[in-house]
């Protein structure tokens, strides 16, 4: 992904990804993305990297050792301090349906932001929402007021979050719509899908954003936006 890429996604919300992704592919079908309603500390904000990937549990204790939980954790927070930039963090929490456990607080976002990630997805909880650092979006699960038994099971695996299969390393966007992979073969013509799909949205909008029309100037327009798809 190139700066200018990089930039671009930025400013678009993850349905415009998802919609240049079919662009980029010439067909619908594609399916990469969460399911159900997610929660963003920050609506505004879309986040876009290179997953960095782990999983957790809060529900009961852990039952390995205290110093191998704690030398995992060091491990792991290792992990997500380097590799490639701009980085997301992507963790699953394996009690979902019933995760209790809010990783996400105060304290992990401004060290993850330290790393110079862009921001955490998770079907998992977060919290401390008056608290959480600019500029490092999360989009949760769910939002609640404890952090549990929460410790880290592994990390640099493959993960699922909300229906969604996350490798390490997949280029994702989330933003409080959800989340995407971007499938690395449309990377190189994604620039150019956002454009045109641009270019094409603007058709229909033109002709009906804040105006009133009838059936007929409807019909012309959307025959222009389907001509300017093919």
């Amino acid at each position: 992904m190139n700066e200018s890429l990089h930039a671009l996604l930025k400013r678009c919300d993850t349905p415009t990804v998802c919609n240049a992704i079919e662009v980029a592919q010439g067909k619908r079908g594609f399916n990469d993305f969460t399911r159900g309603t997610m929660q963003s500390s920050a609506p505004g904000a879309a986040m876009v990297g290179y997953a960095r990937t782990a999983r957790i549990q809060a529900v009961n204790p852990p039952t390995e050792d205290a110093d191998v939980i704690r030398a995992r954790r060091m491990a792991y927070y290792k992990y997500m301090a380097e590799g490639p930039r701009p980085g997301v963090a992507v963790v699953q929490d394996m009690d979902v349906p019933n995760a209790i456990g809010a990783y996400w607080g105060e304290i992990n976002t401004n060290v993850h932001k330290a790393f110079g990630l862009s921001g955490a997805l998770t079907d998992g909880v977060m919290r401390d929402l008056g608290d959480l650092p600019d500029g490092f979006p999360v989009v949760a699960g769910s939002i609640g007021p404890s952090h549990g038994f929460v410790h880290v099971v592994d990390f640099d695996q493959p993960v699922e979050v909300q229906g969604m299969s996350v490798a390490p390393g997949a280029l994702v966007h989330a933003d409080r719509h959800g989340a995407v992979v971007i499938p690395q073969d449309v990377i190189p013509a994604l620039e150019a899908a956002i454009a045109q799909l641009f270019k094409s949205e603007k058709v229909v909008l033109d002709a009906t954003k804040g105006k009133r029309i009838d059936f007929e100037a409807f019909e012309g327009a959307w025959a222009a936006f389907e001509a300017s798809r093919t």
